[in-house]
């Protein structure tokens, strides 16, 4: 492989650049990043990884569901509870117009989806379904372009509930059960404060590959430390396109030529104080990259999402991460405008903290969160970008399988979808675990000890996504505990 000027220079670059961010005992990462960076370079195929984050702890033991006999006796029993039980119906049940707006009656049947059954050989004697709401990704599922990750989570090593409960034999993840630490274990793999997310390493591996380095990670979802690298930051970006500074253009205070002198002095790069310089630098460079942004993002259209059927209120309305991917799916179609061949993405959807009146509130959730993935992939599909684009989700955590009477408390382990036309869909990963108290997996009030590591997770991606083997074990250095590939893609 022979390496033009500038790739050799973007080489050197970002390899000085890394090394002096890590220090002496980085070197090595730093040069296998930019060997990385220069292989990126030498490929034309695009892909794309989409994070989409559900805050607030998703409870997915009402989102993917175990039917056989045992398990749905077991969940009945549990669930069936409380002063408004969250108890699913059964399959096939009709939903009941008469009942109340989100109900389980209301809602009628959890929906069945067959999994091939080759991938673990342990779920083969179950049945599944997916919470009523979800008819889109039931349709993915059996299109097998959606699998289900069972009971993943942030682990440090392999662990079984006697050495959980012994707390002595195994590391635990610092800080479980808390929304801000767990949030940035998923995105970070390190509690409250970490400043280096995952997402955002694969982008210091793959910056090298793309013209424009600033477009290599986007969010459409707010500031994730799921999103920020050593060297690559996140560009965020609204459903009109990137985030301008304001008055650089037209009048400042009833004054064209005040916008035109306010330009001037934040672009200004000789200044002699260097934080003022430094700080010129930095704006120019996002003006310019708004600008370059702009004008690709605007020749890229894709028709908007419907609205979706909300099922509390029995009425449409907008679908807020709907519209979140349809802006990803603009910046994906605007590829070659903002030259990039490897891009992260981060979306998000809030309100999973159900507490209190879950039946509603989930119900609208996992009604949004279906519309939307089926919206992407519509979507995908009309720019012929499927099979490039790998969408995984993530949350806090999974909730108790126990009722607080009329929602879920704070638990670890739970399902999570991953979506794409490259995707080994309609297969579960991980061992399912039995549902109800005192089961192997369950460390108290129904929470359950996940099977599948976050890294696991990350990993299976990243080796999609182009990243080494060596390169992997140093983004996450709990790897080297677990089996490094689930399969899913």
């Amino acid at each position: 492989m022979t390496m033009n000027h500038a790739s050799r220079r973007e080489f050197l670059r970002r390899a000085s650049l890394i090394a002096g961010s890590v220090g002496p005992a980085g070197v090595p990462f730093a040069m296998n990043l930019a060997a990385m960076n220069t292989a990126a370079a030498q490929t034309a195929d695009y892909k794309a990884i989409v994070c989409l984050f559900l805050y607030g702890g998703n409870d997915s033991a009402n989102m993917v569901l175990p039917t056989d006999t045992a398990s749905w006796n077991t969940y009945t029993t549990v669930r069936n509870t409380g002063t408004d039980p969250i108890a699913l119906r059964a399959a096939g049940t009709a939903p009941d117009a008469a009942a109340a707006a989100a109900s389980p009656a209301a809602l009628g049947g959890v929906l069945p989806v067959v999994p091939n059954f080759t991938a673990f050989a342990e779920n083969n004697a179950r049945t599944f379904a997916l919470h009523p709401s979800m008819t889109e990704m039931q349709s993915l599922f059996g299109q097998a372009r959606l699998g289900i990750i069972a009971n993943a989570g942030p682990l440090v090593q392999p662990m079984t509930k006697a050495e959980y409960q012994s707390n002595t034999t195994k590391k635990r993840p610092a800080k479980l059960f808390s929304h801000n630490d767990q949030q940035s274990m998923w995105q970070a793999l390190g509690p409250e404060g970490a400043r280096i997310g995952w997402g955002g390493r694969f982008g210091d591996l793959v910056a090298g590959g793309n013209t424009n380095t600033v477009f290599t990670s986007i969010s459409a979802g707010g500031n994730a430390v799921f999103m920020t690298g050593q060297n690559v930051f996140q560009y965020q970006v609204g459903s009109n396109g990137a985030t301008a500074i304001g008055n650089l253009t037209g009048t400042l205070f009833g004054s064209a030529a005040a916008a035109t002198n306010y330009r001037n002095i934040i672009t200004q790069t000789n200044a002699t104080h260097l934080m003022a310089r430094e700080q010129s630098v930095i704006t120019k460079r996002s003006i310019d990259a708004q600008a370059v942004f702009q004008t690709a993002y605007a020749a890229s259209t894709v028709a908007a999402p419907t609205q979706y059927m909300r099922p509390s209120t029995r009425t449409l309305a907008n679908n807020d991460l709907a519209v979140q991917l349809q802006t990803v799916t603009r910046i994906i179609g605007a590829r070659a405008g903002l030259g990039a061949t490897r891009q992260v993405f981060f979306v998000s959807m809030g309100g999973f903290d159900t507490h209190d009146n879950q039946n509603r509130g989930q119900a609208d959730l996992m009604a949004r969160l279906s519309h939307a993935i089926g919206y992407f992939d519509t979507a995908l599909a009309a720019i012929g970008m499927r099979d490039k684009v790998a969408l995984f989700t993530g949350s806090d955590f999974g909730r108790t399988f126990t009722t607080n009477g009329d929602g879920t408390d704070h638990g670890w382990g739970a399902h999570h979808f991953v979506y794409g036309g490259a995707v080994k869909g309609k297969e579960i990963y991980g061992r399912f675990p039995q549902v109800g108290l005192s089961q192997p997996d369950e460390v108290g009030s129904g929470s359950f000890l996940p099977g599948v590591s976050v890294d696991q997770i990350g990993a299976t991606l990243g080796k999609w996504f182009g990243v080494s083997d060596a390169d992997l074990n140093i983004v996450f250095p709990n790897l080297k505990n677990f089996n490094a590939n689930l399969g899913f893609i």
